[in-house]
Order: C-alpha cells, then sequence, then structure tokens
C-alpha cells in the first residue's frame, strides 16, 4: 500500500537558511495496548528509509540529560532489525 515509502516536507527558507527538504515515513510501534500506535521517522534522504519488517530502538537512541534521567534522543533515533538486536543479546 505504500504507506513505507517516506513522504517529503519542505520548510520554507528562513532568514539566510535555505529551504529544507525531509523525508517522513509511517511506521507503528506495539505500545502494549490492543492495537499498534502510528508515528514518523524523519529522514535527511528518502534512500535512508526503513525497508518493512519489525525493529527495536539501538542502544544509541537514548541519552541521559542534564538531570541525569534517560530519554529518547531526538535527533538520533536509530532502529535496528528485530532479529539483528535479538542475536547480539
Amino acid at each position: 500500500n505504500g504507506a513505507n515509502v517516506p513522504e517529503p516536507r519542505t520548510f520554507p527558507a528562513k532568514g539566510d537558511k535555505p529551504p529544507r527538504t525531509v523525508y517522513e515515513q509511517k511506521a507503528y510501534a506495539n505500545m502494549g495496548g490492543v492495537f499498534p500506535v502510528e508515528f514518523k521517522i524523519t529522514h535527511d534522504d528518502h534512500n535512508n528509509a526503513y525497508p518493512i519488517g519489525k525493529y527495536e530502538l539501538a542502544p544509541s537512541s537514548y541519552k541521559v540529560n542534564q538531570y541525569g534521567q534517560l530519554e529518547l534522543h531526538r535527533f538520533g533515533m536509530k532502529l535496528v532489525p528485530y532479529a539483528e538486536f535479538a542475536d547480539k543479546k
């Protein structure tokens, strides 16, 4: 159905910065509820889109903030294929 194909989103020029295009890919997360939850993954290049499959968050997707609390790295989120992640445990 093409839901995995990233769609371009262009931000207009601002000040001396040129317009910027990013590519948003739909994905679904199992949050423990009855149905998966849709979210978007942003890519700088459409060629970086993830193929259809099951993924886990890579350990590098987390960081410790200035208060010592664990949080999701907003601009560094990376997914790894589920089988690859499971093999490394």
